[in-house]
């Protein structure tokens, strides 16, 4: 490691973040790249801080100097109002998960949506696109809903805790999807009807989470021929992966979305194309290191 070297200082701001492999994962490709990369992590939870702190968090974070931050639960949205500029993708969703700070400027993007298409594409090859339903439709949810939408599902039904955020959501991806008399998502009314003529399940909030433990819908609305995708990757395996793979369904789990959403995420900070197959490989190796400590 020489002083050349181009170097950058990033960070994450969320609650409850501290097994996040996010920061490793950045570190580890910058090291494999020659450049100068350090990570930290801004735990809301650990700084007894809410979403209210964003405007505060940021001005610290150009005052030190960092090149950008990560954003995830629960800022997705809330740090919209205090940025200068978003993205295409990032307005369009109405969530922002990658801040750039260049020149004095805050400039939000979503790698979210990208991360988990691609992901999708290579986890579920074949999957039958015709149905799909949609657990939440908070940041992580839009994001995955127009990602959904771009892979051609024709049909996207949405359940939030928030009926009003679900048709929110469902009517922005109608006018950027839809035809005119041709609304290609919806808000449930039924969770349980739809369920019963969906292809697939994906799964987009924070329920399965260490620290949220459990189901997000009732475990009979699952069945052998439904596929299931989860973004949740701490841990990897989720009560809802889980049960679904008992059942015999195809599953997805979150580790290629977060992968994914991180290898856009690293080029947007650094400006250098990282390797996605070497951040692959790595974050296996870090859930393999997190497995042996927990036995």
């Amino acid at each position: 490691m020489t002083l050349e070297q181009p170097s950058f200082l990033v960070g994450l701001i969320g609650s409850g973040i501290q097994a996040s492999r996010t920061p490793p994962m950045h570190e580890h490709e910058a090291d494999a790249q020659g450049l100068r990369l350090i990570y930290q992590r801004i735990d809301l939870e650990r700084l007894s801080l809410g979403a209210e702190a964003l405007p505060e968090l940021l001005i610290a974070a150009e005052r030190m100097g960092f090149a950008g931050l990560n954003i995830t639960h629960p800022c997705k949205q809330s740090v919209i109002p205090h940025l200068h500029e978003l993205s295409t993708d990032a307005a369009a969703l109405g969530a922002v998960n990658t801040v750039v700070l260049k020149d004095g400027r805050r400039i939000g993007h979503n790698t979210d949506w990208w991360g988990f298409a691609e992901s999708f594409r290579r986890g579920l090859p074949g999957a039958a696109l015709g149905r799909v339903v949609l657990l939440g439709a908070g940041g992580a949810g839009a994001a995955v809903a127009h990602a959904l939408m771009t892979l051609g599902v024709r049909e996207l039904i949405l359940s939030d805790v928030d009926g009003a955020r679900a048709e929110a959501v469902a009517a922005s991806l109608n006018q950027r999807f839809g035809r005119t008399g041709d609304d290609r998502v919806r808000a449930t009314e039924d969770l349980a009807a739809d369920m019963a003529e969906a292809d697939g399940l994906v799964h987009c909030t924070p329920t399965g989470m260490a620290k949220y433990p459990g189901l997000p819908l009732p475990a009979n609305l699952l069945r052998p021929a439904l596929w299931v995708a989860e973004i949740v990757y701490f841990p990897l395996e989720t009560e809802l992966v889980r049960t679904a793979r008992r059942l015999g369904c195809r599953t997805l789990d979150g580790g290629g979305m977060a992968v994914f959403q991180a290898v856009e995420a690293f080029r947007l900070f650094t400006g250098v194309t990282p390797d996605p197959e070497r951040m692959l490989r790595h974050f296996a190796e870090l859930g393999a290191t997190a497995a042996k400590s927990a036995a």
